[in-house]
């Protein structure tokens, strides 16, 4: 392989879920695509780092300084879903189920990774616990060692705030994404969620 195909394989591979193969399946792709099609993928790309950031309530991506769904009136203000990612919004809002609001951790803990409670987004989490008084936390970190761990401390943190706890229901497999999850699946967990004890 030439070295600018083999450039461009190795920093798809930077990708999550993108493996070497199918990094050079999406080069092929790029290569044997019009120009054009080509500069608005890199437009778009270019874009969405220049324009979005982190919503200054919950930490989802957004274009203002406040996300859509902190700003809409509509939803449920005294419900707040707790999740990893701001990816992991996405799979719950194609539910449906859910109609409150969010806090984005932006990761999970992991002491093999050297990420702590001061890495994530969890003081935000308390400011707002104490701030707003919500009726419910919903803890929808990943069925993963780490998620589950990270649910456990934040079960510990929050529980002098004396608000229900729940955590989503394990219709998601052990180990998997929240973010691959079907609407169904999804929707099971909210419906199934269960109180943390």
């Amino acid at each position: 392989m030439n070295k600018v195909l083999n450039n461009l394989v190795e920093q798809l591979t930077r990708m999550p879920g993108i493996g070497r193969k199918t990094a050079q399946r999406i080069s092929f792709f790029i290569l044997k695509s019009k120009k054009d099609d080509i500069e608005q993928i890199a437009k778009a790309i270019t874009e969405a780092k220049q324009k979005l950031r982190f919503c200054h309530i919950c930490f989802n991506y957004t274009e203002n300084e406040i996300c859509d769904v902190c700003q809409n009136e509509t939803r449920n203000h005294s419900e707040i879903c707790v999740v990893e990612d701001a990816s992991d919004i996405l799979s719950i809002e194609r539910s449906g189920k859910y109609k409150g609001m969010y806090h984005v951790l932006g990761g999970v803990l992991s002491p093999i990774d050297n990420v702590g409670p001061e890495n994530l987004k969890i003081k935000e989490l308390i400011q707002r616990v104490q701030k707003q008084k919500f009726s419910e936390i919903i803890i929808a970190t990943n069925p993963t060692r780490e998620g589950e761990a990270t649910g456990h401390y934040l079960v510990k943190i929050l529980k002098p705030y004396h608000v229900k706890i729940s955590r989503i229901a394990r219709g998601l497999p052990i180990g998997s994404d929240l973010d691959l999850a079907d609407e169904m699946t999804i929707s099971e967990a909210f419906e199934g969620r269960k109180e943390f004890e």
